[in-house]
């Protein structure tokens, strides 16, 4: 195994780490009833996301790159390069941010509902809206298929 590749994999796993360290605190917020629990879940989400999660992706993105510069793919003659590329561009610089955006606003609300003791009209505004779970997913489900496309390479 080349150089690049292991340090691809090792980024990868960091990337997977920070997923599996965000995304379940998500799902935890939005299905507990528990004020003090939702703001705790939201908080470590969110913790989660900047500490782990951005680190990874970033990680994966660059080694990725190097990785492809030294094995000699071209965007123009390999085609699943080309959607490889576009889709992490979709996913890590759309709808991680996004991602990071709802679930700083989620924490922020949460922790003012502790604070006043009771769930308020923002943190169900916020709890509504549902942004993070939806990029949350969109996150998770964007391992599988960046992995179709680099392991078949389908066209």
């Amino acid at each position: 195994m080349d150089g690049w590749r292991f340090v691809h994999l090792v980024a990868l796993a960091w990337l997977g780490a920070g997923l599996g360290a965000t995304f379940p605190h998500i799902l935890r917020a939005w299905a507990s009833k528990d004020l003090k629990y939702k703001a705790y879940s939201l908080v470590e989400a969110a913790n989660n996301e900047t500490r782990i999660l951005l680190p990874g992706a970033m990680t994966t993105g660059i080694t990725g790159f190097f990785w492809g510069v030294a094995e000699g793919y071209n965007y123009v003659r390999d085609g699943w390069l080309a959607a490889l590329a576009l889709s992490f561009v979709f996913f890590y610089f759309i709808c991680l941010p996004l991602l990071g955006f709802g679930l700083r606003r989620a924490r922020l609300a949460a922790l003012i509902a502790n604070k006043k003791g009771e769930e308020t009209d923002e943190l169900r505004e916020v709890l509504e809206d549902r942004v993070p779970i939806v990029f949350g997913t969109l996150l998770v489900l964007s391992i599988p298929w960046m992995a179709f496309l680099a392991i078949f390479k389908p066209f």
